[in-house]
């Protein structure tokens, strides 16, 4: 595939920028953060080569992972002798070679790590499914990618389109795959290589196969790796340790994931299913110093009445999703010594920008600050002309991260990448003085009061100031004046008796007419997708839709 975003990087140390990060002659953002150095572009690398070439020699003696359901381990030594035993087996007895595209759907478990990583060194492209989509969901995943062969578990197998050879995770013949002898060296892989291809429904509505390259996957781990803080690891005396509450088959579980191979961290896995109540008991069991995690598992833990041991925890890493400034707020103050990190990215970008440290932290509807080697701008998506500091347009990025394209969807590219390389979002966000990026809203989602665009993410965040509202989501309601007007559903606490009217009162006090709500529906729960994005398309299918041309 060929790359969208191949125009030569300028890093920011060659800039005269603003404490925003903006170069105003450019009219781009840049990183704050020092630029950081890659392989020469024309090394032939892999980015599990690339990854286990940073773990400090000798190797670290704490264990590389841990199954939290099981207490079971894998030491360094014993993850590198599973990828070079898996990897010769994959070659001689499964016939997998250097650009053929292996599907994989199971739960989290011991294997995976090991088997992502060989099948990286070989140079075949992984692709992973949600092990609870449906066989639907399964069939178009595949169409998209054409599989050479799937890997699943004996309870996943039977969602597998017939026809596509799979390999059961959970068998003897896969066992003797981790437990045999190492074959010859890494696959010699192009950087250029399609290493990932990740699900995603992008920019434009329907389900998606991005590609991402060696390269873009080394960028992100190089990222992480220039991050490491020798002194934090002195006082704390040793690496981190961390549950990694995200999913391989989700973009932030991977590079995290990876994060920790490169850094020689400890990385606690749990289930695929796994509720929160089991990741906070792994924390609290391996006594870890970091947790990823989506939005729904803070909300949850900002809401946790049980008594807690977290003493060694220092900060927890979220993303996939927006976080309410109110469940931020709670969580701080459930958890006051630590560190709430917010980080954006998504499948076509890799991280883009994270919090770093407690003074980050306290920006709390920021995303954070812009990562090494990204630039960024925003544009009016009326005019078409480059903003500045303070001012919303849609965000468009450029940076060693970004994916090679969608594969086999030429419209789709071509609505995505502009002819300079730049990657549209479809996020609407402004940066502040101080160089960190929030997000307003998705511009898909826009409601279109007349000409008039409303964010429903703003009217959400204020929904979320009323006391007695657990939860909200806005969305828009069809008007024969405007158009569309936005009307809200609403969770309400235990024991709150709240009125429709009251609720658009408070809302009306605040701000300008047309984005008053309209309507307000009261709801047991508001749809999420897993990584706690509301699930807009379900609530406009709600009964009030249906009815509304009733008398």
């Amino acid at each position: 595939m060929e790359k969208r975003n191949a125009l030569p990087f300028s890093p920011s140390s060659s800039l005269r920028l603003r404490s925003s990060g903006f170069h105003a002659p450019s009219r781009t953002f840049h990183s704050l953060r020092p630029s950081v150095p890659l392989p020469p572009v024309d090394r032939r690398l892999n980015v599990a080569a690339y990854a286990i070439s940073l773990l400090p020699s000798p190797l670290p003696a704490n264990p590389a992972l841990i199954d939290a359901a099981t207490g079971d381990t894998v030491s360094f030594p014993e993850l590198l002798s599973q990828i070079r035993s898996l990897a010769a087996a994959l070659r001689s007895r499964a016939g997998i070679a250097r650009g053929h595209c292996v599907f994989v759907l199971a739960p989290m478990r011991l294997d995976i790590p090991p088997l992502y990583l060989a099948l990286l060194s070989v140079g075949a492209v992984v692709s992973a499914g949600n092990p609870a989509s449906t066989p639907r969901e399964i069939a178009h995943f595949i169409s998209l990618t054409n599989p050479r062969v799937a890997f699943a578990t004996s309870e996943t197998a039977a969602k597998l389109p017939a026809g596509l050879a799979a390999i059961i995770l959970d068998s003897p013949r896969f066992r003797s795959f981790l437990d045999g002898d190492g074959g010859e060296a890494a696959e010699e892989v192009a950087q250029s290589d399609v290493a990932i291809v990740k699900f995603s429904s992008g920019t434009t509505g329907m389900m998606k196969a991005a590609a991402a390259s060696h390269r873009n996957m080394i960028a992100i781990v190089a990222g992480f790796h220039s991050l490491r803080n020798p002194a934090a690891e002195r006082r704390r005396g040793g690496p981190e340790a961390t549950v990694l509450g995200t999913p391989l088959f989700h973009g932030m579980g991977y590079n995290f994931f990876l994060k920790g191979l490169a850094l020689g961290e400890t990385t606690v896995l749990t289930g695929g299913r796994a509720r929160v109540k089991e990741m906070v008991q792994a924390a609290e069991r391996y006594r870890v110093n970091s947790l990823t995690a989506t939005p729904p598992v803070v909300v949850k833990m900002a809401n946790w009445s049980e008594p807690l041991d977290l003493v060694a925890l220092e900060h927890v890493t979220c993303g996939g999703g927006p976080l309410p400034e109110a469940a931020a707020v709670r969580f701080m103050k459930r958890f006051p010594n630590v560190e709430l990190r917010q980080v954006y990215g998504s499948s076509e970008t890799g991280t883009i920008s994270l919090m770093i440290d407690q003074d980050e932290c306290r920006r709390l509807r920021s995303v954070g600050r812009l990562v090494q080697n990204v630039e960024a701008m925003l544009v009016d998506t009326t005019t078409g002309e480059r903003l500045s500091v303070g001012q919303t347009g849609e965000l468009w990025l450029r940076s060693p991260s970004i994916m090679l394209g969608y594969v086999g969807n030429e419209d789709a590219n071509d609505a995505t990448f502009d002819s300079s390389g730049w990657l549209k979002t479809g996020d609407l966000c402004y940066f502040d003085e101080d160089g960190f990026l929030f997000i307003v809203d998705r511009l898909k989602e826009l409601i279109k009061c007349g000409a008039a665009p409303v964010s429903p993410a703003e009217l959400e965040h204020l929904l979320q100031l009323l006391p007695g509202i657990a939860d909200a989501a806005v969305v828009p309601y069809p008007d024969e004046e405007v158009g569309q007007v936005p009307m809200a559903f609403v969770v309400l606490q235990p024991g709150i008796n709240l009125s429709e009217e009251e609720i658009m009162d408070f809302i009306a006090k605040q701000v300008i007419p047309y984005k008053k709500l309209r309507k307000v529906v009261f709801i047991d729960s508001i749809p999420k997708t897993p990584t706690g994005k509301i699930a807009r398309a379900e609530l406009r299918n709600h009964s009030v839709f249906s009815s509304m041309s009733k008398p």
